[in-house]
C-alpha cells in the first residue's frame, strides 16, 4: 500500500526541508550526478516533487502522491501515478532508473527492484540514493522515527541489505559512493564525495542490468 498520506498532508514541510538543509541536498544531488551515466531515456521512481529529477535532467517520473505529482508537473516532470512494486510501464524501455530516498517507503524492496530491472534495457543502469541505517544520520532518524511525520512508517536499510536485494534481482557491476559526513545541522557547505561506503550517511549505488 502506497504511503502517500504524509506527503499529501505535509507538502509544505517536505518542500521546506530542501531549503533548510540546502547544503545536504546539494551534496546528495552531486553524489547522484557523479554516478549518472549518459542516457537517452531515463525515469525516476518515487519522483516526489521533482527535487532531484529536474536538476538532473530527468523528464519523467512515477509517484503515488497526488500532491507531489502536482508540484513535479510544475517543475516540468511528466508524472505517472503508480508504485515501485507495480510500475505501469512496458518492459525494456529505459537506459536509467533513478530511485532517491524511495526505498524506505516501498512495501517490498525485492519486488521494486524486479520492476526496475524489468523496465530497463539490457545494459541499463539502476541508480539508488538512500540514507544508510548504520550511518550517523541513519541512526538519528531511527532514534527519532516516531517523531517524524514522514519517516514514522519508513523502513530503513543498510548498504549490505540493499546490495543483497540488488544482486538477488540480477544487478551487477555495483559501484558505490557516499557523502554527508556530518549531522545535518553541522553542514555548512556542500560535502565532498568519496568512493565506497561506511563513512557517509548518504550512499549512492549504481548497478547494471
Amino acid at each position: 500500500m502506497a504511503r502517500t498520506q504524509p506527503f499529501d498532508k505535509h507538502t509544505s514541510q517536505y518542500e521546506a526541508w530542501f531549503k533548510e538543509n540546502k547544503n545536504a541536498y546539494l551534496s546528495e544531488l552531486q553524489a547522484i550526478r557523479e554516478q549518472m551515466p549518459d542516457s537517452q531515456k531515463s525515469i525516476e521512481i518515487g519522483v516526489g516533487s521533482g527535487r532531484f529529477a529536474q536538476p538532473l535532467g530527468i523528464k519523467k517520473g512515477v509517484e503515488p502522491s497526488q500532491k507531489m505529482r502536482e508540484i513535479a508537473e510544475k517543475r516540468g516532470i511528466h508524472t505517472i501515478e503508480g508504485i515501485a512494486e507495480a510500475l505501469p510501464l512496458e518492459d525494456a524501455q529505459y537506459d536509467l532508473v533513478l530511485m532517491v530516498t524511495t526505498i524506505c517507503f516501498v512495501d517490498n524492496l525485492y519486488k521494486a527492484f524486479q520492476e526496475a530491472y524489468r523496465i530497463l534495457r539490457f545494459g541499463g543502469i539502476l541508480l539508488i540514493g538512500f540514507i544508510d541505517k548504520e550511518s550517523p544520520v541513519g541512526k538519528l532518524y531511527l532514534e527519532h522515527q516516531q517523531e517524524s511525520v514522514f519517516y514514522r512508517d519508513a523502513t530503513f536499510y543498510s548498504v549490505d541489505e540493499v546490495v543483497t536485494e540488488m544482486i538477488k534481482t540480477g544487478f551487477k557491476n555495483l559501484k558505490f559512493s557516499q557523502t554527508i559526513f556530518h549531522h545535518l545541522d553541522k553542514i555548512k557547505k556542500v560535502e565532498s564525495i568519496k568512493e565506497g561506503y561506511g563513512e557517509g550517511s548518504f550512499v549512492v549505488i549504481k548497478g547494471s542490468k
